[in-house]
């Protein structure tokens, strides 16, 4: 019977923040494939791969919550046309609408400032 050479394990290497930030950074590059990124760092191309998938998707994320968290411009004041004798008997309408719901909200005109602070509040 014949004896078989022994396979000593690998030992997995780790690598540095920094060093996978530069692998990934060199993989960006427009023209530069993976695989060849890979072989320059010695690196196994289908981990670069997975390096390079999972910063794209953090990216992606840190963008999309750039644009929820981005804040919408500050109300914009009208001027109001001149008031008129009957002020206190006229009220502000803001309409609403989301598909074949309609909701109507009327806000007392003498109390112009609270509904702009509500809405305000309202539309973020």
């Amino acid at each position: 019977m014949e004896e078989s050479a022994e396979v000593k394990p690998t030992r997995r290497r780790r690598h540095s923040a920094e060093f996978k930030a530069q692998a990934i950074k060199a993989c960006m590059q427009p023209g530069i494939s993976i695989a060849a990124v890979a072989l320059h760092y010695r690196l196994n191309a289908n981990l670069l791969r997975r390096w390079v998938a999972i910063e794209e998707e953090a990216q992606a994320a840190a963008q999309a919550l750039s644009d929820v968290a981005t804040p919408s411009p500050g109300f914009v004041p009208l001027s109001l046309p001149a008031a008129h004798a009957n002020t206190a008997t006229q009220d502000i309408v803001i309409e609403l609408r989301r598909g074949a719901a309609v909701v109507t909200i009327r806000w007392p005109y003498a109390a112009a400032g609270e509904c702009a602070r509500w809405l305000q509040g309202w539309l973020r």
